[in-house]
């Protein structure tokens, strides 16, 4: 098992495998939700836009996944000690906070509308002719303004490494790389 778990000094495999994987699965997120408030409803954005249900719904079960390996891990993990190290388990714990919430709002209002909703052809939600606004409202109001929230924690994040690299010569990343 040496090297697929996580010890006090490197991230394993698995959790990094995670990490990536999901940092370039948000990466096609965003640039599909900035590009649509950029330019609007063209071909380029209903092209990148049209992954992204499944892709969402993608990123939930891994968040889920990823958070069971990472309490799993917990006591072989880096330690996180400090003053500093507390605002970083403040910051992760708000990441994957937003990374359950924003789809789970997107999935509350797709039950809501009533429309169906079968990722990779799996039928997890069938189409209702009635819809329930209560279901609805939540998303309406609070899908995209955390998600674009998620992007600016997710930013802060990739900032911080590059901080602690700069100026605390630090080289944070090389945990999870």
């Amino acid at each position: 098992m040496s090297g697929w778990l996580d010890t006090p000094q490197r991230y394993g495999r698995i959790s990094r495998a995670f990490h990536w994987l999901m940092a370039a699965l948000f990466a096609w997120q965003f640039a599909g939700a900035l590009l649509y408030v950029g330019i609007g409803d063209t071909a380029l954005t209903r092209f990148v836009g049209a992954s992204h249900f499944t892709l969402g719904f993608t990123l939930f079960v891994l968040v889920w996944l990823r958070g069971a390996w990472g309490l799993a891990n917990l006591k072989r993990r880096p330690v996180h000690a400090d003053r500093l190290g507390r605002a970083a388990t403040f910051g992760h714990a708000l990441i994957y906070a937003l990374m359950i919430t924003v789809p789970s709002l997107a999935l509350l209002r797709q039950y809501g509308l009533g429309k169906p909703f079968s990722p990779y052809g799996i039928p997890l939600m069938p189409e209702r002719e009635s819809k329930i606004g209560w279901m609805i409202l939540p998303a309406d109001l609070l899908h995209y303004w955390l998600g674009f929230t998620l992007l600016a924690v997710v930013l802060g994040h990739a900032a911080m490494t590059f901080i602690h690299w700069k100026l605390r010569k630090e080289n944070v990343l090389a945990r999870m790389t």
